[in-house]
């Protein structure tokens, strides 16, 4: 089942299917969102080859993310990026309902 309001980006794609061949294996990415954080919520990113069978899938071009059906109320309205930059290579989530967020940009608010 893929939801409509939660996006994979281009450049997440193509990080996962950079990651699958390194691997030798396709893998998709598992967001979550846990309680935690220094703002009242925290993004969990994990690597998975197989997806829990009441997992929601968002897929773009051969690659897929997976989110467990309680962070999905969290990131209604989410795009799932990869960004590179100088500080660093990361998956993160652009989410319009967080209110605010920490410096890091992996705990959020709503």
């Amino acid at each position: 089942m893929t939801p409509p309001d939660l996006t994979l980006s281009p450049a997440a794609a193509r990080r996962l299917s950079v990651i699958s061949k390194a691997e030798g294996t396709p893998m998709m990415l598992r967001v979550a969102v846990d309680g935690g954080g220094c703002s009242g919520f925290q993004y969990r990113f994990d690597l998975v080859t197989q997806a829990e069978p009441d997992d929601l899938k968002v897929e773009l071009d051969g690659s897929t993310a997976v989110v467990d059906q309680v962070s999905l109320g969290l990131l209604t309205g989410s795009v799932i990026d990869f960004v590179d930059e100088l500080a660093g290579s990361e998956f993160r989530v652009r989410n319009p309902n967080a209110k605010s967020s920490c410096g890091c940009g992996v705990s959020f608010s709503i």
